[in-house]
């Protein structure tokens, strides 16, 4: 066998060269770099994108970055073009040097740390989870001293590592680490990070990198077109005199056309080997096959095909690649430039060689992986090991990489079932990775051939939940429905959740469904087979909205009420909290059933962060905003949808609609910033048929109308906002606006009209919530003594609960209609109450609704000073709250998914503008 070599016949300078050249004339990247590490050494944390095209000097910035950082601990890691199926190959290589530190993390986050990385067996972890695990990771590496993360080539990145690394770079804050990547295009994983563009050197700095590699004195303007041909690309500059003679670099001649310039630079790398011996050849394209830069590895290939150790000193004598104890190529394009320009059958003979010459116990991945791309024509034996490799990659929560080896397995398999059962089963995979269009073209793939029936079904029921994650419109509810009765003879069971996901599809296309809506959905449900054995949750939920929309509030109720009680118990199987606890959570609140719609949507946020569920968690924490704002929590609730927008913004995999932000905005009083915000989100609405969206913004805007005092604009939003009162969810809330702004309004029939259709929901609920809205909004409708007592009965019924907004509202209602009633004293005291109230909410609108009453019965509304509570961002608001709770920084850490250092630095920021020094006297500064 051939022992591991190291040569250095390649000309001096030959490789590495250009890495110092390219820092010419970067004096301000440079000082951004240098920027970015001072405030590291500091205390802060610092990300920065450095962008430019192949060649330009990213790699070089990155090197002087690594050098000026002498006090900081580095750990570096590199994206290769072949490794982007292999989950967590880059996390692993970046985190290897401090996986010591991983006896400092939470539990959860350590062990889908080790499972991720095959250091533990367990369940599959979330790539989100992983991302936290790694955060935590690097703050722990960090606490003796700074901690510089360099990522390079970030385009190659394999997709769970793209992941994790998005979510730590958009979490970082206070841990003393600073991480820079480096990509040719900035791609939707680092969107929205800070940037540096590397562009070409100017004229003067790229003559003189030029002159350096220059043999013989050229005409200035051959340099300047050398300079122009090449846009200033320093690895150009280098390279273009290479394999010129003097009399045509002197005279113009051989320079190259105007083709792209990494396509132009590839070329010349093609030519040079191109000229190698055929050994030297094959064994620099083993080299480019493999991107670990394992050179024993390369050389058991290399003695697999009998190739010599000649063969190295040929390839290295071009200088483009060097043979030592790690393999290293001049430049990532020429790895992409040696394996592209090589035939077929060669790289199929390469792929082979280094197939067999992985140990399977070692590396059964690596060796699967090979073994395929050396397959020339499908191969059972190829297909089932790539099919082992994809359970193995599933357990670690590699579900990209898994959704790669069942995709090439099905294109190995010779028998058609079993080839469209593993597409099938691929694209499933694919689209838990988020990739929706791929995932598609696998169920198409799936489809051309002889699946089974219940394989079809399931064909089915995966393009219309698809079509449902990405969308939420209108052409989702008729995919499903479908694929639900082809499920009923399969697995009822099944069926039933396939129902379920129809109606609720229904539910959000609303007004725009067209002949698919919610009722038609929910008589395809009466009249399917009932559930074959006990009722389950998901069944009674089920049921019950089927019932209701059929049959009405009276029926469909009780039902409901069993359906949310089930839910709160322990019958909930595994995937039950994730998958349904927000629809059951969105039904408590429109039974009228506040403490259920509570604990529910905290249930499923809970779990969700429990298990890392990302794609889970922004519709979670949105679905909560509601409990917030009619518990006046307005803070809390303003925190939720910044949580779930940086949340939305690391996943891209569905539509997570921007209920919470319309919500908050509305309910501030913050009528510019909702109008902006309508424009945008109404046309998306109507675009995806989602009619839930637009009875949401109507709902909300009719509230801010309300609370401006605005009238005759609150009852045409609300008008608009209930014009289909079967809509599920927040038509019930327009009632009450409509009711409030017709009857204000001198539209007495309409309101009463609209509260005929309220008391048929609240008649069946009975709850004091559902009592409390029925009282006030029927007090609006009478006179004298008998508005009064319905006034108090509602202040009665609402003031036990923790319903403060409805309360408030109550408040001003009745204090308004006591000063119309000249009992001006009286009136003080509910609107002083409804004023101290709203402004303590940070609800502007109907804080000064309340305080211009107030001031008509004669007394000076006392102007709100500027509270220092509100001077917290939501984020520092949100950690205030959990560590007057008592609980510690590693605690709200694993709660926010959030490093400890950061919970400590807003921590600080918190005492400094509340004026506290410990955590108990923050608890004294709650409202």
């Amino acid at each position: 066998m051939l022992e591991k070599v190291s040569y250095s016949a390649r000309p001096p300078g030959a490789l590495g060269r250009s890495s110092g050249a390219s820092l010419v004339g970067r004096r301000r990247e440079r000082e951004v770099l240098e920027r970015l590490l001072q405030s590291a050494a500091s205390g802060e944390s610092g990300v920065l994108v450095v962008l430019g095209e192949p060649g330009v000097g990213k790699t070089a910035l990155l090197d002087f970055a690594i050098e000026a950082a002498a006090r900081f601990r580095t750990v570096r890691t590199t994206g290769i073009e072949s490794e982007v199926e292999l989950p967590f190959a880059a996390t692993q290589q970046l985190c290897a040097p401090i996986l010591e530190r991983r006896q400092g993390l939470p539990a959860p986050q350590r062990l889908a740390l080790e499972v991720a990385f095959g250091l533990a067996d367990g369940p599959a972890p979330n790539a989100f989870l992983v991302g936290l695990a790694i955060l935590g990771l690097l703050a722990e590496a960090a606490t003796d001293r700074p901690l510089l993360c360099v990522v390079d080539d970030a385009q190659w990145l394999d997709r769970a590592s793209a992941a994790a690394l998005s979510i730590v770079a958009r979490r970082l804050t206070a841990e003393n680490v600073v991480l820079l990547v480096a990509a040719r295009e900035l791609g939707a994983t680092f969107a929205g990070l800070p940037e540096l563009t590397v562009r070409g050197l100017g004229r003067t700095e790229a003559r003189t990198l030029l002159e350096t590699v220059l043999s013989a004195p050229v005409d200035g303007q051959v340099l300047d077109r050398v300079v122009v041909e090449t846009g200033g690309n320093p690895l150009a500059l280098l390279e273009l005199p290479r394999g010129l003679s003097p009399a045509q670099l002197a005279g113009g001649f051989g320079l190259p056309a105007a083709v792209p310039l990494h396509a132009s630079i590839e070329e010349r790398f093609i030519r040079w080997f191109a000229a190698l011996p055929t050994d030297a050849r094959r064994l620099v394209l083993l080299a480019a096959a493999d991107p670990t830069g394992d050179a024993a590895l390369i050389w058991r290939a290399a003695e697999h095909l009998g190739i010599g150790e000649p063969a190295a000193l040929a390839a290295e004598s071009e200088g483009l690649v060097v043979f030592s104890e790690a393999i290293t190529f001049r430049h990532p394009l020429v790895r992409s430039a040696v394996y592209r320009v090589a035939g077929a059958d060669e790289r199929s003979e390469a792929h082979r060689a280094i197939a067999v010459s992985i140990d399977p116990s070692v590396d059964p991945d690596r060796r699967a992986w090979h073994r395929s791309q050396g397959a020339t024509m499908p191969d059972e034996d190829v297909a089932s090991d790539l099919e082992r490799s994809a359970t193995r990659a599933q357990a670690r929560g590699g579900v990209a990489a898994a959704a790669a080896f069942l995709e090439r397995s099905s294109a190995l398999t010779p028998d058609p079932a079993r080839r469209a059962g593993r597409a099938l089963a691929a694209a499933h995979a694919r689209q838990q990775a988020g990739g929706l269009d791929d995932a598609l073209t696998l169920v198409a793939s799936a489809e051309a051939g002889p699946l089974d029936t219940f394989q079809r079904a399931q064909a089915e029921v995966l393009k219309a939940r698809i079509l449902f994650a990405s969308e939420r419109g209108r052409d989702a509810p008729v995919l499903l429905l479908a694929a639900a009765k082809r499920l009923e003879s399969l697995d009822p069971g099944r069926a039933r959740e396939v129902y379920l996901d129809a109606l609720t599809a229904a539910l959000f296309a609303g007004r725009l469904a067209g002949d698919y809506d919610a009722r038609r959905v929910a008589r395809a449900v009466r009249d399917a087979p009932p559930a074959s054995t006990a009722a389950r949750p998901v069944d009674l939920l089920l049921e019950g909205l089927a019932v209701l929309i059929t049959d009405g509030h009276a029926a469909g109720k009780p039902i409901l009420r069993r359906a949310v009680d089930a839910f709160q118990g322990d019958r909930i199987g595994s995937e039950d909290p994730l998958r349904w606890l927000w629809v059951a959570g969105r039904t408590a609140g429109f039974i009228w059933d506040y403490e259920s719609w509570d604990s529910l949507t905290a249930k499923q946020v809970r779990a969700a962060r429990e298990v890392g569920a990302i794609a889970e968690l922004p519709l979670a924490l949105s679905t909560r905003v509601g409990v917030k704002i009619f518990g006046g929590d307005l803070r809390a609730a303003a925190a939720l949808v910044d949580e779930s927008d940086v949340l939305a913004s690391a996943i891209d995999s569905r539509v997570v609609p921007p209920y919470g932000r319309l919500s908050v905005t509305a309910f501030r009083g913050r009528e510019h910033d909702l109008l902006e915000m309508l424009r945008t989100s109404t046309a998306d609405f109507i675009a995806r048929g989602e009619g839930l969206g637009l009875t949401l913004a109507q709902w909300v805007t009719a509230a801010m109308h309300n609370g401006f005092g605005r009238y005759g604009e609150a009852f045409t939003a609300a008008s608009e906002a209930t014009q289909n009162p079967r809509e599920l969810w927040f038509s019930s809330f327009g009632l009450f606006e409509l009711i409030e702004a017709a009857s204000r309004s001198g539209r007495t029939r309409q309101a009463a009209e609209a509260l005929g259709v309220l008391l048929e929901s609240t008649d069946a609920s009975g709850t004091p919530w559902a009592l409390g809205v029925e009282a006030r909004s029927r007090a609006l409708l009478q006179d004298g003594d008998a508005a009064e007592a319905l006034y108090r009965q509602a202040i009665e019924r609402l003031e036990p609960t923790r319903l403060q907004l409805d309360l408030a509202r109550s408040h001003l209602l009745y204090g308004e209609w006591l000063r119309r009633e000249r009992r001006r004293v009286d009136a003080r005291l509910e609107l002083r109450v409804a004023h101290e109230m709203f402004a303590d909410f940070g609800m502007d609108a109907f804080a000064e609704r309340a305080r211009t009453e107030l001031e008509a019965t004669g007394e000076h509304a006392r102007k709100r000073t500027v509270d220092t509570l509100e001077q917290l961002t939501p984020q520092e608001a949100q950690i205030k709250r959990l560590a007057a709770l008592g609980n510690t920084n590693r605690e709200i850490a694993a709660q926010l998914f959030i490093s400890p250092s950061t919970v400590e630095y807003h921590l600080r920021k918190a005492f400094r503008k509340l004026d506290v020094s410990s955590r108990t006297q923050l608890g004294r500064r709650l409202p």
